[in-house]
């Protein structure tokens, strides 16, 4: 709820300061998310979910920041369904992009009610021919996705997000333990209630708290437990492949 800043990190690990946004460059401040984007044309679009204090009492819905290549902010987005983003994915078709951006705010002010089902997914297209990307469409494809404050994590909600080539947008539904799936959620006109039972693709042990989601070389998921180190791979079906513990001198 109130970080500004993206680190840039090379295949071979060197890291550097990519950008720094000023906490006072927009109303409500700034507070950097995991929904952070790097398109093929040099584009960077990071969410804002800011707060006063750090703390679900003060949080606002935000807004997209779209930064070039050398890190400067050249855009703000705001409206269009973005309310608290939390993670994002994006398929890049170099003119045009659609993001898929996971929010945690509906239905949540100043903190309260600190438990909802409202958490959603939003699909923006982006035109990327212009000076900057520009909004061309936008539509909630996925709702229903439990949502709580914490007072450690801000907010626990829909965290991780992957597309498969399928069309298939996996979503980590960090609460209750599971993997969510939105079938045809490039062309969906019409939300699917993902917290339901029919959208549940995998759910409980290995399952501990899953936060990153991303898709292998071979297609089967990836998803990282925040409540145990585990990292844990299942195929697009759900089945549980392989699990490893990729921290064990920390706790979770």
């Amino acid at each position: 709820g109130t970080g500004t800043t993206i680190v840039e990190v090379s295949p071979g690990g060197h890291q550097r300061l990519f950008a720094t946004i000023p906490a006072r460059s927009v109303p409500g401040g700034v507070g950097l998310t995991t929904a952070l984007v790097a398109l093929r044309s040099g584009w960077v679009i990071v969410g804002s979910l800011p707060t006063a204090d750090g703390t679900s009492a003060t949080m606002k819905p935000g807004e997209l920041f779209v930064l070039d290549p050398w890190g400067h902010v050249r855009e703000v987005i705001r409206g269009y369904g973005i309310d608290g983003p939390w993670d994002a994915t994006a398929l890049d078709l170099g003119s045009v992009a659609d993001l898929f951006v996971s929010n945690v705010l509906n239905g949540i002010t100043n903190g309260q009610p600190a438990a909802t089902t409202k958490g959603d997914v939003i699909r923006l297209t982006l035109k990327l021919t212009g000076a900057e990307p520009k909004v061309i469409g936008s539509r909630v494809i996925a709702n229903g996705i439990s949502v709580h404050t914490d007072p450690a994590a801000l907010v626990v909600g829909p965290t991780g997000v992957a597309l498969s080539p399928s069309g298939t947008l996996f979503v980590a539904d960090t609460v209750n333990s599971r993997i969510a799936k939105i079938p045809n959620a490039v062309f969906r006109s019409s939300p699917v209630n993902a917290g339901a039972a029919p959208a549940t693709d995998a759910r409980g042990p290995p399952l501990n708290g899953p936060l990153g989601l991303t898709l292998a070389p071979n297609g089967d998921l990836l998803t990282a437990n925040a409540a145990d180190n585990n990292l844990v791979e299942l195929t697009q079906r759900g089945k549980v492949v392989a699990v490893h513990d990729v921290d064990t001198a920390d706790p979770p």
